[in-house]
């Protein structure tokens, strides 16, 4: 665990030693069996619960509407007794057994037999019962995306720190940043949960005499345990969430390497569309691309990007650029990442916003982040 001592002048050293020596750090036993405690707390001010205005935007469709017309007295009265009638579990939060736990390799992710217009808003509900503030949601793409957070459960613990309580939290801080990203797909009338996750660490610079942020690895247990969050929020017992992750364990199934060739714009998987199609989406969200929307018939990710010299800047602003209000002037591209069944595999390219097929810098430095983060979820 890296602990760091944020600079506050007014707090004896010895103060922060005796925390260290006498602190503990908290567990808190995970729906997927991992020791690692989660306690998350944005660093982004404000109410959690609270939506974000775009939201707005899904009333531009008629799934976001209520039905029109008055509801009559004697509705009102039965619906009343329907729920007087329940158990007091299920008037609190009805259990839902409509809730598969896939696996495919290290990937995994919800099918939920419930409509997305009706997850939607439950998902951004739950991220703020995790601590988080949203940074952005697109009801159309079907993306939600949390602002940075701390796990102040890498914190140290112990009698000191809920004596001190606010104290604690200025003085420590665990040098670490998360922030998720939900994908939701409709499949046969149900809805793919998908939850990817990016992680930034304060490194010291080659000097010592500074620090600065950098991202780290993507860890799936991370992911899966916040799916079984999510599958205990939607109202599955906890017992059933941990059999169903359980039974998913059991998929030993191994994913294909992304092959590229050297100076090429494409790259090939040696398996189908469906399973491309899922493994390029979740490659796409750690990657940390802005999706504007996508057309699965057409297999196309309709992308935003920000092209650099290094391949590896998104358009996304860094942590500190939207703290503190600063823009990122240069205008991003829009672009479309393009699956495509190839044979008996999948081929993927990178096409203009006309839908040409690109084979610039441009296309060889998305297709080269894309293959990384494929492999990495094999």
């Amino acid at each position: 665990m890296k602990i760091k001592r944020k600079p506050t002048p007014w707090v004896p050293t010895a103060l922060a030693l005796s925390l260290l020596t006498l602190a503990g750090c908290s567990s808190f036993g995970q729906l997927t069996g991992a020791t690692e405690s989660i306690e998350y707390k944005s660093t982004v001010s404000g109410d959690p619960l609270v939506i974000p205005p775009d939201l707005t935007k899904a009333n531009q469709s008629p799934h976001y509407q209520a039905p029109e017309g008055t509801a009559r007295l004697s509705d009102y009265a039965a619906s009343r007794q329907a729920q007087a009638d329940l158990s007091p579990a299920d008037r609190v939060l009805p259990q839902q057994s409509g809730i598969q736990v896939m696996r495919d390799g290290t990937l995994r992710w919800l099918v939920v037999d419930q409509a997305a217009e009706t997850l939607f808003p439950r998902v951004i509900e739950f991220w703020g019962e995790q601590g988080f503030t949203i940074q952005s949601q697109d009801p159309r793409a079907g993306l939600i995306q949390t602002d940075w957070a701390e796990n102040r459960a890498k914190i140290p613990e112990g009698w000191l720190r809920s004596a001190l309580g606010n104290v604690i939290d200025q003085v420590f801080d665990s040098g670490e940043r998360d922030r998720f990203t939900t994908r939701m797909e409709r499949a046969n009338g149900k809805t793919e949960i998908y939850i990817s996750h990016q992680h930034m660490e304060e490194t010291p610079t080659n000097d010592g005499a500074a620090f600065k942020w950098l991202y780290g690895k993507e860890d799936p247990g991370l992911n899966a345990a916040m799916l079984a969050r999510l599958m205990v929020y939607l109202g599955t017992s906890e017992q059933q969430a941990q059999a169903k992750l359980s039974a998913a364990e059991k998929d030993n199934s191994a994913m294909a390497l992304a092959q590229i060739g050297a100076g090429a714009a494409s790259l090939r998987l040696n398996e189908p569309f469906d399973r491309a199609w899922r493994r390029v989406g979740v490659a796409i969200d750690s990657a940390r691309f802005t999706v504007e929307d996508r057309n699965r018939a057409q297999g196309d990710y309709y992308i935003r990007y920000l092209d650099t010299d290094t391949g590896e800047k998104i358009e996304q602003q860094n942590m500190f650029g939207r703290l503190f209000g600063s823009r990122n002037t240069a205008e991003p591209l829009k672009l479309r990442v393009h699956v495509a069944q190839d044979g008996g595999g999948t081929a993927v390219s990178v096409l203009d916003d006309a839908g040409q097929p690109k084979t610039d810098a441009t296309a060889q430095r998305i297709i080269t982040v894309l293959s990384k983060h494929l492999n990495e979820t094999r």
